[in-house]
């Protein structure tokens, strides 16, 4: 009689937990404008390095803690080497270009093409391991690449100059988070999820407040008040605790089910940038946004 509701209680705690650290990240976005709205002269990696700044401790006492309760073998130098190209390329790089382009886009627009990225990872599978691609896959595909167009033309007419840059930057940076994804899945497995997300955090946290100090020097400070206030909270609950809850909601539930709900992204993306930077909420963009979550959604349960 029990074994029923036990099993019914871990699968809504994982749902719930996928659904918070899917909200979480979506919030990213709107932090980072709040920041730059707050402070004009600020720069991508001067905000990023406070971003880790506020991080790295965090996961620091994370890794800590999780290697205390569940001592694990050292890890080899080509596991290391792995963990390195991965932290770079995943929370350093790909989150750079997408602070850049934030500079320049709507965040509306940034987290429809940031969203592309599962389609990215097909499309490279297929490529890496000669895998071949389903006509659904391709329509799919299609689809979602006609969506994010549909808004990239529409905010085209809106935005003021910087918009090709900036959506060119953002999806560099999807392209590159894809590769990231498919080397995470593998090291996750390997070492443990928690642990794979701090060590990767903790390098890319190293690597960001080296670029900020070759750039301004060591000293994070004479920012206003509001700018130590967006980034904490970037940093808390867009970085630290959605990355652990999608890890530990993903044990749940799974993959598949996990990256269904995590299609709330985008449209909370949305919801929050009309509530807090007042931007529009348009036909054509709700148009585009259901035609890139209905690709993702089929990719997502094609590679399931």
């Amino acid at each position: 009689m029990s074994a029923v509701p036990s099993g019914q209680r871990h699968l809504l705690i994982g749902c719930a937990l996928v659904l918070l650290g899917a909200l979480g990240f979506s919030a990213k976005a709107i932090f980072i404008k709040l920041a730059y709205a707050a402070e004009g002269q600020i720069d991508a990696i001067s905000l990023m390095a406070l971003r880790m700044l506020f991080s790295l401790p965090l996961f620091l006492a994370v890794a800590l803690w999780h290697n205390r309760q569940s001592p694990a073998a050292a890890l080899t130098k080509k596991q290391w080497a792995a963990l390195t190209v991965l932290g770079l390329m995943g929370y350093y790089i790909a989150s750079y270009l997408d602070f850049i382009g934030l500079l320049y886009i709507s965040a509306g627009l940034e987290r429809i093409i940031l969203f592309l990225y599962p389609t990215f990872v097909v499309l490279f599978s297929a490529l890496l391991y000669r895998k071949g691609i389903s006509l659904r896959e391709i329509a799919a595909l299609g689809l979602s690449y006609a969506g994010m167009l549909l808004v990239f033309i529409e905010q085209l007419s809106m935005e003021s100059s910087g918009i090709w840059l900036g959506s060119s930057l953002v999806l560099a940076g999807a392209v590159i988070f894809a590769f990231f994804t498919m080397g995470s899945g593998v090291m996750g497995r390997r070492i443990g999820s928690a642990r794979f997300t701090a060590y990767t955090m903790t390098i890319a946290s190293i690597a960001t407040l080296v670029h900020f100090a070759v750039n301004h020097g060591t000293a994070l400070t004479g920012f206003s008040a509001e700018v130590y206030k967006q980034a904490m909270l970037m940093a808390v609950f867009s970085t630290v605790l959605p990355a652990f809850f999608m890890n530990a909601g993903i044990r749940r539930i799974g993959a598949g089910p996990a990256s269904i709900i995590s299609m709330i992204g985008p449209i909370a993306t949305l919801a929050l940038a009309f509530l807090f930077l007042g931007e529009a909420v348009t036909l054509p963009q709700l148009a585009g946004t259901f035609f890139v979550l209905a690709g993702v959604y089929v990719v997502s349960r094609a590679k399931s």
